[in-house]
């Protein structure tokens, strides 16, 4: 079972250097939340005139409109820079570049140097998580991941939220708690880094699924048992590669899922609602302007788990809708006529005798 610790107090208020990669809407809002707290935060963004903008402004206009950010934020293109001075970084690159950008820059972190993963996806070669990239490209730091039921347009309102920071080193977890624990971001820890992670980028496909209910006012009793099969599914998929169960039971799993999975404010969902209403799935995207992960995440998971024998019906069914022409309801229905299981995956019924 995996351990963990009550979430952190708000009396650690030292101020620290610490760094953010990415500027996108997460990487904006942890930016925002670390500010906050009264840290200075060096934030590397790849557009100049993303950071001419921040620097004279203090607004990130493409990610995160109407949104004021203050604090001692030192925002820059040069990488280097952003890295060396910083006792913890935070990875918010898209899974796609974040082997590049890791590999290229690698020299610029240091030995001990604490780098958290904020990206929710999978590299095609190998089907890597992005801490598994860290520990390729860059072994001599201390790696974590954080991830949870975290809307970056609710975390940059100040609205209630917790999270997760997944690392076997216990003083990973407890700086994590301290540089980012405030009385609207709640951190917990678990150890499970490899649960957690599969967690975060497991979810984003079955958001898409959500999304195509939504739109076809399949009604809530329908929408709550595809994410409830979506939970046994994907916790199913993650504990044949070595995840612990217990793991999809707390905010990285069951929490992620449930907000993914409910809220127009996530990217994934509303690329599924569009699709559901008749766009085209490159529309879909276009539209969005911004990442959605659960569309390069589904293509690897459905070959990973035909390649394995695992049994993941709405995987399948999504490919089947997204690139072979098959209709949503005829899924749907597909899905219905399957055969009826167990309801808890890791507590099988057992014969009942009288």
């Amino acid at each position: 079972m995996p351990q963990t610790t009550n979430p952190t107090s708000n009396t650690e208020n030292k101020k620290e250097q610490v760094a953010v990669l990415g500027g996108g809407s997460f990487g904006t809002a942890i930016t925002k939340v670390l500010a906050e707290k009264g840290h200075t935060v060096h934030f590397w963004m790849r557009s100049a005139e993303q950071v001419q903008e921040l620097a004279e402004k203090g607004t990130n206009s493409r990610y995160m409109p109407g949104v004021q950010l203050t604090g001692d934020i030192r925002p820059s293109t040069d990488f280097s820079a952003v890295v060396k001075n910083a006792d913890a970084v935070f990875v918010a690159i898209p899974s796609k570049a974040f082997r590049n950008v890791i590999r290229e820059h690698a020299s610029d972190f240091h030995d001990g140097q604490i780098v958290i993963s904020l990206t929710k996806g999978i590299e095609r070669d190998g089907f890597k998580l992005m801490s598994e990239i860290l520990q390729e490209e860059i072994p001599r730091t201390r790696i974590g991941v954080l991830s949870g039921p975290n809307l970056a347009g609710e975390i940059v309102q100040r609205d209630l939220t917790a999270t997760v920071i997944a690392a076997k080193d216990p003083d990973v977890r407890r700086t994590v708690q301290n540089l980012l624990g405030c009385e609207y971001f709640r951190v917990y820890a678990n150890v499970d880094i490899y649960g957690v992670e599969l967690a975060g980028a497991l979810k984003n496909i079955y958001a898409i699924v959500a999304g195509m209910a939504s739109a076809l006012e399949l009604g809530e009793n329908a929408k709550s048992m595809l994410i409830t099969r979506g939970l046994a599914e994907m916790s199913r998929f993650a504990v044949s590669l070595g995840a612990n169960p217990m793991t999809f039971m707390g905010l990285a799993g069951v929490g992620d899922l449930v907000v993914t999975c409910t809220s127009s404010k996530s990217r994934n969902f509303r690329v599924g609602y569009a699709v559901g209403k008749g766009a085209q799935l490159e529309d879909a995207v276009a539209e969005l302007g911004q990442v959605a992960e659960g569309i390069y995440t589904l293509q690897l998971v459905k070959e990973k788990a035909e390649d394995a024998g695992i049994y993941m019906p709405l995987v399948r069914g999504l490919y089947e809708i997204l690139y072979g022409g098959a209709s949503i309801k005829a899924v749907i229905n597909g899905l219905m006529m399957a055969v009826q299981n167990s309801d808890v995956e890791f507590i099988l019924p057992r014969t009942l005798t009288y």
